[in-house]
């Protein structure tokens, strides 16, 4: 008998090209050289590359995290070049924000903030439109024919009298043009790709397995490593002992980065087995004594402290004196938000080769010139000396812009003198994160006599994620703590305010960041005001929606498609909810039972409306998959401390939304010739207050923070 031993994604890659007889592959994804050796290789802009076998590479300076952008951004490029999107194949960027900067978020290389298709609907359609201009002047200059005689189609430059030229065989002359500056593009009326929906181009190589992602990267004399960090975030390590850890099987060395102590091996399961052996001495430093508890109470406190300096967003009116002068006719309420992890299902990892005073990274990340820059910084070597090859990316949610694993990575490498490869547990990832801060918001309205609110105040207190990782100073606004904040009701005076306060644990960006937190406040409070009115949640919002037309026809839409008003089905209730976020307009309408207190979500009625579509498959997905993920913070999200120590470690404690947990989902999507908006994001914060409304229109029990678990239920 013969044993073969094969890894799962052998298997996977052996068993879909045995039954496909071949390879599918429209993406490429193994660095620009790989992709492009196909032939001689043109470069008319930095977008767009074209060899003499006519293949063209879009060159993305996005991640692709699983939001589509390998098929929206191809999509761009291909409507203006007049060819099928299988014709382009993708390339990731090299690090280089003067040219491949998101200036959405302000100029650095960064995949975020549901901008990536907003951000690159001009460039990339400037870019494709260029490179058709050239193309066209290669062919009239080729055959001395007047440009206006000749037109791009299919791969081909056509003209008079039969005579044709591929792109390939045009590419050398184009790129030796002047590159238009204003090019002409297509009137979106004439769009054949655009607002199609499109089946993702990375779907085969994600589901042969011949797809990149981190872990699955090899290098020759590569070695593993993993990395025992300080239980408490922020200590650091004292002493420690690996004698025994040495003699353990396929050790190669033991080595201490300022993060912790890095085991390094021939296999990442000697390397994770032997840091049982590595006895550590720890300084906790710090938040030894950290509690998530008395994180809450200290932004609590802040909140309301007397001589606290939030900063102000604009205001109407003076919300303060009409509130004084409404005496008992004032509504407050205070609403809290947990910690929360990211917890992609690739946990962090990367590889670094140290060599030569050269470092090559290669992996997942969302921020590529921050990690090139600052790893060049850490080990020495001119930023020129520093490659990056992004891979796929196993889920980011905000995560991977952190790039602490890869400095991590970069520094075990120098230590060791070989490429390596750090991999995190699950337990590492869930238990060091830049989770997503604690906040504290508190609302009130003076409520007039028809029970409309006259004024209304907002204080939103948490940390600034945004001061942390860009050292913004205290005194400076962080615009993205503002996000929702400011919601679209006509009030007469309002007053908005966000009060910054550092409660001792590392934030990061999650899911729609500030949304999240925002939008729960403000959509709960403005139901809590229609209960208070005794008046319908829907039609109260319409009423006070008399000038936002974009806001009041998603409203509105949305209830006509969910059945609002009507009889929801026995042992149901609905829930409402409205925001605007990313430039995107989006009403939802939760529908729930209640068993014992657990909250079953049945099904989600979703109207959005985003401006103009690229890719109208890849946002209905997006806006699925951003409620499952606001759904699981919403009904299970929590992380807890316990003396500066996280106390969930894996999915067993830090509860995921199951398959068979996932509402039914409706959504429709609004046509519209508004520039394009954001829509990985807006569903994750919608979705929280639209089923807490529901709850309230089931029980009575008004929900004021997350989760929603039946013991809170129970108390409310």
């Amino acid at each position: 008998m013969t044993t073969i031993t094969t890894s799962r994604r052998g298997f996977l890659q052996a068993s879909t090209l045995a039954a496909s007889g071949g390879l599918l592959l429209g993406v490429d994804v193994g660095g620009l050289g790989k992709a492009l050796a196909a032939g001689t290789v043109h470069t008319p802009n930095a977008w767009v590359h074209i060899s003499d076998d006519n293949t063209i590479t879009l060159i993305s300076a996005r991640s692709e995290m699983g939001q589509g952008v390998y098929t929206s951004m191809p999509m761009l490029i291909a409507e203006e070049l007049n060819v099928d999107i299988k014709n382009i194949r993708v390339a990731m960027a090299p690090p280089n924000g003067k040219i491949y900067g998101n200036a959405l978020l302000g100029g650095p290389q960064l995949t975020g903030g549901s901008t990536s298709v907003r951000d690159g609907w001009d460039k990339l359609r400037v870019a494709g439109a260029q490179v058709r201009m050239m193309l066209v002047s290669a062919a009239a200059l080729k055959w001395n024919i007047p440009e206006d005689q000749l037109r791009a189609e299919n791969g081909m430059v056509l003209g008079p009298k039969g005579k044709k030229a591929t792109y390939g065989q045009l590419a050398a002359d184009a790129a030796r043009l002047p590159v238009p500056q204003t090019p002409k593009l297509k009137d979106p009326k004439d769009f054949r790709i655009v607002g199609k929906p499109t089946k993702r181009l990375d779907t085969p190589a994600k589901t042969n397995g011949t797809a990149e992602f981190g872990i699955d990267v090899k290098l020759p004399g590569m070695v593993y490593a993993a990395l025992d960090q300080c239980p408490v975030i922020g200590g650091k390590v004292k002493s420690f002992d690996a004698s025994a850890a040495k003699k353990m099987p396929g050790v190669i060395d033991v080595v201490q980065i300022p993060d912790g102590v890095a085991v390094v091996a021939d296999t990442w399961w000697h390397a994770n087995k032997a840091r049982t052996g590595v006895k550590i001495e720890w300084d906790e430093g710090a938040g030894a004594s950290l509690t998530d508890k008395s994180m809450l109470e200290s932004i609590k406190a802040a909140a309301v402290a007397e001589g606290a300096k939030p900063l102000p967003l604009p205001k109407a009116g003076d919300a303060d004196a009409v509130i004084k002068a409404a005496g008992a006719k004032v509504f407050k309420a205070e609403y809290v938000m947990p910690l929360l992890s990211h917890s992609p299902l690739e946990p962090m990892n990367f590889t670094a080769w140290y060599h030569d005073n050269k470092v090559d990274l290669i992996g997942p990340t969302q921020w590529q010139d921050a990690a090139a820059g600052t790893v060049a910084k850490v080990c020495g070597v001119p930023i020129e000396n520093v490659t990056l090859r992004t891979t796929f990316l196993g889920g980011g949610f905000g995560r991977r812009i952190d790039i602490d694993f890869i400095i991590q990575a970069a520094q075990i490498s120098k230590a060791v003198g070989k490429p390596v490869k750090l991999v995190w547990t699950r337990e590492d990832d869930m238990t060091h994160d830049f989770y997503r801060p604690q906040s504290v918001h508190h609302l009130a309205a003076a409520i007039g006599d028809d029970g409309k609110p006259t004024a209304m105040t907002f204080r939103m207190t948490s940390q600034s994620v945004t001061g942390r990782v860009f050292g913004l100073p205290a005194p400076v606004q962080d615009p993205l703590m503002t996000e929702a904040a400011m919601a679209a009701y006509e009030i007469p005076a309002t007053k908005h305010e966000i009060l910054k306060h550092d409660a001792g644990l590392r934030v990061g960006y999650w899911r729609s960041v500030s949304h999240a937190l925002n939008a729960f406040a403000n959509e709960t409070f403005i139901d809590e005001l229609a209960a208070n009115a005794k008046q319908d949640p829907y039609q109260y919002r319409m009423s006070l929606l008399t000038s936002k037309p974009r806001f009041a026809n998603v409203l509105k839409q949305v209830a006509e498609k969910s059945g609002w008003g009507t009889a929801a089905p026995a042992g149901r209730s609905r829930g409402i909810a409205l925001m605007e976020g990313y430039d995107t307009y989006m009403a939802m309408v939760a529908e729930i039972s209640l068993n014992n207190g657990a909250i079953t979500v049945h099904k989600v009625t979703t109207v959005a409306d985003l401006g103009r579509m690229v890719n109208p498959d890849t946002v209905e997905a997006q806006i699925q998959s951003s409620i499952v993920f606001g759904l699981t913070a919403a009904l299970y999200g929590e992380i807890n401390l316990d003396k500066g120590r996280v106390q969930q470690t894996n999915f067993h404690q830090y509860r995921l939304l199951r398959m068979n947990e996932s509402p039914e989902m409706v959504t429709v999507l609004v046509p519209s010739t508004e520039k394009p908006g954001g829509v990985g994001e807006p569903g994750t914060a919608l979705i929280g207050p639209a089923v807490g409304n529901a709850v309230f229109a089931a029980t009575g029990k008004r929900l004021r923070s997350m989760p929603f678990t039946p013991e809170k239920i129970q108390s409310a």
